[in-house]
């Protein structure tokens, strides 16, 4: 098995993976600089990528492996704290999360993505425009979220089937009812959508979260 750090933003590298091979990325990383490494990491029948930094980063590493049919490389995260992602996969953060990605197995996992092509690695959150509430109806698989007004809109990934999670913010201080499924759809007159910190430049009429046909394979 080959192992291969990927490292995004000048994240810090834990002891236990600083002899590793290690390449420097942007917080995002660049497409370019994957397409270099995976052809490399393919030559091994078992190559794994641990990725050091945020949701967006592991993210972006993912959105790229499905979009080139590359999901059978086993990826472990580290995030520095603890994040939405962290949470959602069960990672644990530094050092811990990096003896897990180092000594752990790879598990088949549910890959949430949505109808533009991007993987969601800890939380989507939808709003209206200009930070108004959100106007529209809400399902996911046919259990109705809201219809009418609300605050937000909440999407989660699951680290067991069906899948994700999603709820309906009434107010800010409501308590969070989740509903689980394969697929969060939303018709809207405009949502705002913000992807593991990322943030939309456009209104949206529709916003459709679901799981993808293939898992990927996170290490835990």
């Amino acid at each position: 098995m080959s192992t291969h750090v990927l490292r995004c933003d000048g994240a810090p590298v834990p002891i236990a993976l600083a002899s590793l091979p290690l390449t420097q990325t942007s917080a995002i990383p660049d497409t370019n600089v994957l397409d270099e490494l995976l052809p490399v990491m393919a030559a091994d029948s078992l190559p794994r990528l641990i990725v050091l930094g945020e949701d967006a980063g592991l993210a972006a590493v993912l959105t790229h492996l499905m979009r080139t049919e590359r999901l059978g490389v086993e990826i472990g995260y580290v995030p520095v704290d603890r994040t939405y992602g962290s949470r959602a996969y069960e990672t644990g953060t530094g050092s811990a999360a990096a003896k897990r990605a180092l000594e752990g197995k790879p598990m088949e996992t549910p890959l949430i993505r949505d109808d533009t092509g991007k993987v969601l690695i800890g939380r989507a959150t939808l709003v209206g425009e200009g930070g108004e509430k959100l106007e529209g109806e809400a399902y996911v698989d046919d259990t109705r979220l809201f219809t009418g007004k609300v605050a937000a809109l909440l999407v989660s990934p699951t680290l067991e089937m069906p899948g994700l999670h999603a709820s309906a913010q009434r107010g800010i201080l409501g308590k969070k009812r989740w509903a689980q499924g394969r697929a969060m759809q939303l018709g809207t007159r405009g949502a705002i959508v913000t992807r593991d910190g990322i943030t939309t430049d456009k209104p949206v009429r529709r916003s459709t979260f679901y799981r993808h046909h293939e898992p990927w394979l996170l290490v835990r």
